[in-house]
This record gives C-alpha cells, structure tokens and sequence, in this order.
C-alpha cells in the first residue's frame, strides 16, 4: 500500500514539473514563426520529465491558434522533424571516513548516471481558409476543432 501510495504521489509531482503550455522559456515551450505567407514553422521543446506526446500536442494547438489567428479554418502539416535531445546527468558519488580509537570507518555511497529526453518537434504548417461547403484538402486539420479538444486538454493541465 505505501509503494502504491509512493507512485501515486511521484507521479503528481513529477507531472507537476513537466513543460506547460505557453511561450518558449527556459524549461520550453513553443513558438511559431512565418516562413512565407502561408506557412509558418512551429518549434516546441519539452524539459525531461515531458512526454513527446505531450509536445506533439504544443505543435498541434500552436497550429491551430495561428490559423485561426491568421483567419485560416484549416492547417496541413507539410513537414516534420524531431528534435528530442538526449544528455547524461551524473551524480557523484560519496564516501565518508569515520575514525573510532584506531579504527576507522568508511561509509560510501556510490554515484550514478541517468539518460534524460527533452522532446522536441519542429513543423512546417499551412494556414488554408475553407469556405463554408467545401472540402478541406485531404490531411487538412480543422483549426476550432484541434482548438477545442487538444486546447481543452493541454488548458486543464495548466
């Protein structure tokens, strides 16, 4: 019961620490920037403790509101790339020497070395504006919709 209780609660925290949804910083985000009149590219970083699917999401949404800020209804990804970065964090390790009359003590603790994966994604996105009646291209996002479902969701987790 206490380990499940100790999951439970690391993954709260740890999900606490993962990258919000928002302007590039520090610990990312994501940002968009034109290319042409029509297309934009779409950066979004994650820190080490945010899911790529998370990510996937910045990109998604970024697009969406861009498009719609542009008076688009639709947006076709045009091209992707992932742009996840791997570093090694290493902890060193420790001993201490404890001396008792002539005999002395040695504690240690050994280091230790974790793999950490920043998620990265970087699009090209294509603003379209559909009239009403016509058909969107085929792979065109509807932008109110991604707005609303991948928005909603990355908002309840602000």
């Amino acid at each position: 019961m206490n380990r499940l209780l100790f999951a439970v609660v690391l993954g709260i925290f740890l999900t606490g620490c993962a990258t919000k949804y928002g302007e590039m910083g520090f610990s990312g985000g994501v940002r968009a920037e034109q290319v042409t009149s029509d297309i934009w590219r779409v950066i979004a970083r994650g820190n080490g403790y945010t899911q790529s699917s998370r990510v996937q999401d910045f990109v998604l949404l970024k697009s969406a509101e861009l498009t719609l800020e542009q008076g688009g209804t639709h947006f076709v990804i045009a091209g992707s790339q992932d742009q996840a970065s791997v570093g090694v964090v290493t902890t060193p390790g420790t001993a201490t020497v404890n001396r008792i009359g002539n005999t002395a003590f040695v504690t240690s603790t050994p280091g230790y070395s974790e793999t950490v994966v920043k998620p990265g994604q970087d699009a090209y996105v294509r603003v379209i504006k559909v009239a009403a009646g016509q058909q969107p291209p085929p792979g065109a996002f509807n932008a109110a919709e991604i707005d609303k479902i991948v928005g909603g969701r990355l908002r309840a987790q602000q």
